[in-house]
């Protein structure tokens, strides 16, 4: 079966790019014909993709790059869109001229639609034609597969941050929401929460009738747990992978202060507690910074890992310095400013100004000192977390904004490691489902609420966990490994996203 993705984007980092790379895998490995469409300039140094496509002068041409290692295959294509990339979430692309959406201006926009309809029909053509095609994110990858000429049918895959960040808060992109998810035969979402929430942002359109839960998967042979004892060697591995450029394109990387973060942890010896996610404020990272020296003051030898770019990450390393030198006005006026140090409007951050206000006694003693247990290691290639996963202790994911799903979660806990999440949307779905596997007196530990208190929820779960033996840690984890593999698998993934895209809705639950 000829089956054709249109992402926009790239194909490494996390979110979005990952779960097209991972399902054109699936796909291929399933013994179908993969044609994806990204933005990724260095997908043929992938080792799964056979090929890639590109427009030399308004033309298509296609270099075979690969024999098949799967029964089916996998094509990339990089439509020509001009260097102008729109994005739900500014950051800084190397080669693209990056603008959130709502800077772009019409004309702008239009010439964007209108490239990547022009490259979906090429595709169609020189594949003969397509039997099953993905949409992903609601704007605008539904749109331009409607107006594709060549597809008789298509599933929309909505993961959150098209609607969270654009559709919802900037309404000129409604009537582009409206008319992509009308023609979808389907739409995936990866939470009842997401469901509901496109619901409500698009009514009148019947989307309830066909909106199906299709979550990501996870890779149980990249994610799995690892031998006691191995954390520092494989640490440095990963250092030296990224030092001699094994990641591919540095979007948002350093390598020299990815590995020298890497080789920080592995000579820790402690307890790793890690952060994957982007630096922003709508993840939570001030409330895990937050919490850190608490943690600390309980386990002193414990190291936090932040994994991950983004507008925040000046104002982070500022906070840390800050809580490392006792400085309490600078943490008063961080929290005070609040995005206005990731160039959003500034206002102040409601949970942290309150946690600072009343500090639990004796903050800033614990707080001083902690920089040293604290490192940021930029952005990691999906295997290399992989990798470092296994060797850490805990995950928190404490976003303070809608997930569509807790996928870092899932990981983590693939791995065998406990992921703390925050207690709503996705990742509410995601803790719900792995709970029952935890004894009883640790349930609680997997989810806190984003109120008030919620940095001292952070830091009261971190340390009741750290202070479980570690055998204890160890079978606990092999739990909710066990867990995983019963909910979610990338090739079930897969006959989902073709039984959507065929409107064959009886074969997928639904989000209701």
């Amino acid at each position: 079966m000829r089956v054709l993705i249109f992402h926009g984007y790239l194909l490494r980092g996390t979110g979005s790019n990952i779960y097209n790379a991972n399902l054109a895998q699936a796909l291929a490995r399933l013994g179908h014909e993969v044609h994806l469409l990204c933005q990724d300039r260095d997908a043929g140094a992938l080792d799964w993709v056979n090929g890639v496509g590109s427009w030399r002068e308004g033309r298509l041409e296609t270099e075979e790059l690969r024999e098949r290692r799967a029964p089916g295959s996998a094509t990339v294509y990089r439509p020509e869109i001009g260097g102008l990339l729109p994005v739900y979430v500014k950051d800084s692309y190397e080669g693209f001229e990056v603008k959130a959406f709502p800077e772009l201006t019409e004309a702008e926009l239009e010439r964007y639609l209108g490239a990547n309809v022009a490259a979906v029909e090429d595709v169609c053509a020189a594949a003969g034609g397509v039997d099953a095609a993905l949409a992903n994110h609601l704007v605008m990858g539904p749109l331009i597969l409607a107006r594709a000429r060549g597809l008789e049918g298509f599933a929309a895959k909505v993961h959150g941050s098209a609607l969270e960040y654009t559709v919802k808060p900037h309404p000129r992109f409604l009537p582009h929401a409206r008319e992509g998810a009308a023609a979808a035969a389907s739409v995936l979402v990866g939470s009842r929460h997401t469901a509901e929430s496109l619901w409500a942002a698009l009514p009148g359109l019947g989307l309830e009738a066909k909106t199906r839960l299709g979550p990501p998967g996870v890779d149980l042979r990249e994610f799995a747990p690892a031998e006691p004892g191995t954390g520092g060697a494989e640490l440095r591995q990963i250092a030296e992978g990224i030092e001699a450029g094994e990641g591919g394109e540095d979007f948002g990387r350093d390598p020299a202060a990815g590995a020298a973060a890497l080789r920080q942890v592995a000579a820790g010896g402690g307890p790793v507690v890690v952060f994957v996610g982007k630096l922003i404020l709508s993840k939570g990272i001030d409330l895990l910074l937050a919490a850190w020296p608490l943690v600390r003051r309980a386990h002193p030898d414990a190291c936090l890992l932040l994994v991950g770019f983004g507008g925040w990450e000046e104002a982070a390393r500022r906070m840390v310095t800050a809580l490392d030198e006792g400085r309490e006005e600078e943490l008063r006026e961080i929290a005070r400013r609040g995005r206005g140090l990731e160039g959003g409007e500034e206002g102040p951050l409601p949970i942290l100004s309150a946690f600072l206000e009343q500090a639990p006694e004796g903050y800033l003693e614990a707080a001083r000192g902690s920089a040293e247990s604290i490192a940021f290691a930029g952005r990691l290639e999906h295997d290399e977390v992989a990798a470092l996963l296994p060797h850490t202790d805990a995950l928190v994911m404490p976003s303070t904004f809608p997930e569509a799903f807790g996928m870092v979660a899932v990981e983590a806990a693939a791995a065998g490691v406990l992921p703390v999440s925050a207690a709503h949307s996705g990742m509410q779905e995601v803790s719900a489902e792995l709970a029952p596997v935890l004894p009883e007196e640790l349930r609680e530990l997997i989810s806190f609420e984003v109120a008030p208190g919620a940095v001292e929820a952070i830091a009261e779960r971190l340390g009741r966990w750290l202070s479980v033996p570690e055998g204890e840690r160890r079978r606990v984890g092999a739990e909710l490994r066990g867990r995983v593999a019963e909910l979610w698998s990338w090739e079930a993934v897969a006959e989902g996203v073709i039984a959507a895209s065929r409107g064959d809705l009886a074969r997928l639950p639904s989000a209701e």
